[in-house]
């Protein structure tokens, strides 16, 4: 039981780590999506 409380922690912090990488990566591949139909490059022309 001591070692639980600590174990559950370093499981949060993880957690919140991945999901703050996975929130940040949705949105900046929805930027790029709606940039690259609005400003189309080059190779699109």
């Amino acid at each position: 039981m001591l070692a639980a409380n600590p174990w559950h922690w370093w499981i949060g912090v993880v957690l919140a780590i991945a999901s703050g990488g996975a929130i940040i990566g949705v949105i900046a591949g929805y930027v790029q999506k709606v940039s690259a139909t609005r400003y189309p490059g080059r190779r699109k022309r």
